[in-house]
């Protein structure tokens, strides 16, 4: 028996959720990714973070199988772990996860199991962050256009900017959070998360940037998603001819190509710029066939599949959104399988708009989405033949590296 450290900060990962949304007729912790459930890569990643109690609150009836998934994650930590049963609702199933804190522990982190993917430099981040008297949530910005509506009609904007998505783990100060839960379930009240039950109670919540993998398993589209990035970071490295040089090992080339009509609403908007007076491209965003083409490139060079699987129209958060927001995302794509940005070049066809004298400020753009890979921009007209030498929209190709790191 290995006896360990006894460490300050506890994380309760709830998994006694129904799952009703996935549809898998089973606690949706306990679904599969792939080989391993969900609830199990959820573990996986608490137990890559740096040493904590880890408290799993199960489903009635579930404590088995979970207690069966935290030893096969936790190995020679698994003196760290215990499982709780969970209540009839995630407040008090975390309720219940409070009561089997250590003595020593003055920091707890509160973690849906369904947020399986979330980096263990995330947990460690946010356990790093909370401070006597605040506590921390993961969030990231929202790229979606929102709307306020009403009796099917849309009656105003929502400013995004002043928005954002919040994730877990959410980390609080023990003391401040137990005070809070008691004074919660006294009332009855149940808030949506950890974050609003403490900031109730009158406490201060910061937030830390989050992680594109640290998105919560909802629905089946959301399952799907979880296990092609998983294919994709258990994807091998690619083989390099012998004697290749060093700056070569691991380097990936893809093309992407792109074509939209005009007829959009609104100005133009190319190459991760506004157009003003020029006629806008169709599309189920904004028509971007620059950097929809880079999109392609980048997606393909590391076998990330193409952008109508991670952009397309069943992906409706994507709606109108522009440049920034699709080389953002795929930068995160990227990243997250283990891939850097080399370069990038793209050349559009099209009788307009007149590209040269933004050229530069098109370059900048796209070059500081894409986290300031170089980025090359040029553009060319058919001598009036095809559809863009007619005037009738645009088509882009674009090639790019991407560098696998080791």
């Amino acid at each position: 028996m290995t006896l360990l450290p006894v460490p300050k900060t506890a994380i309760i990962v709830v998994a006694a959720g129904s799952g009703t949304r996935l549809g898998a007729g089973a606690p949706k912790a306990f679904v599969g990714i792939d080989v391993h459930s969900i609830l199990r890569h959820a573990l996986d990643g608490v137990f890559a973070a740096s040493p904590a109690q880890v408290i799993v609150v199960a489903p009635a009836g579930y404590e088995g199988e979970a207690e069966a998934e935290l030893h096969a994650a936790a190995g020679d930590r698994r003196e760290l772990g215990r499982v709780v049963t969970g209540g009839q609702t995630r407040q008090r199933s975390v309720a219940a996860g409070l009561t089997a804190l250590w003595g020593d522990i003055s920091t707890v982190l509160v973690h849906d199991a369904a947020r399986a993917l979330t980096p263990p430099a995330v947990i460690d981040a946010v356990s790093a962050a909370v401070t006597a008297d605040a506590g921390v949530i993961p969030a990231l910005p929202v790229v979606d256009t929102l709307k306020k509506v009403g009796r099917g009609s849309v009656v105003g904007a929502v400013d995004r900017s002043a928005l954002a998505a919040a994730q877990t783990p959410q980390g609080f100060p023990r003391s401040l959070l137990e005070n809070a839960y008691e004074a919660a379930l006294a009332s009855g009240v149940e808030y949506t998360d950890d974050a609003a039950l403490f900031a109730a109670a009158g406490h201060e919540v910061r937030y830390i940037e989050g992680s594109a993998r640290g998105f919560k398993i909802t629905t089946a589209a959301d399952l799907d998603r979880a296990r092609y990035l998983l294919s994709a970071s258990a994807a091998p490295p690619p083989r390099t001819s012998p004697g290749a040089s060093p700056a070569g090992i691991g380097v990936r080339v893809g093309v992407g190509t792109d074509v939209h009509a005009f007829g959009g609403e609104g100005d133009l908007w190319l190459a991760g710029l506004e157009w003003p007076g020029e006629p806008a491209l169709s599309g189920h965003s904004d028509g971007d066939a620059v950097a929809h083409a880079i999109v392609d490139a980048l997606l393909g060079a590391a076998g990330l599949g193409d952008i109508g699987e991670h952009f397309g129209t069943s992906h409706p958060e994507f709606a109108g959104a522009h440049a920034d927001v699709f080389l953002g995302r795929t930068r995160e794509l990227l990243a997250d399988a283990g891939f850097a940005i080399g370069n990038v070049s793209a050349q559009f066809q099209g009788n307009r708009p007149r590209f040269s004298a933004r050229r530069a400020e098109a370059e900048q753009v796209l070059s500081q989405a894409l986290g300031g890979a170089p980025v090359s921009i040029t553009a060319t007209t058919t001598d009036g033949l095809g559809f863009s030498g007619r005037g009738e929209g645009i088509a882009v190709t674009a090639v790019a590296s991407v560098i696998a790191r080791g």
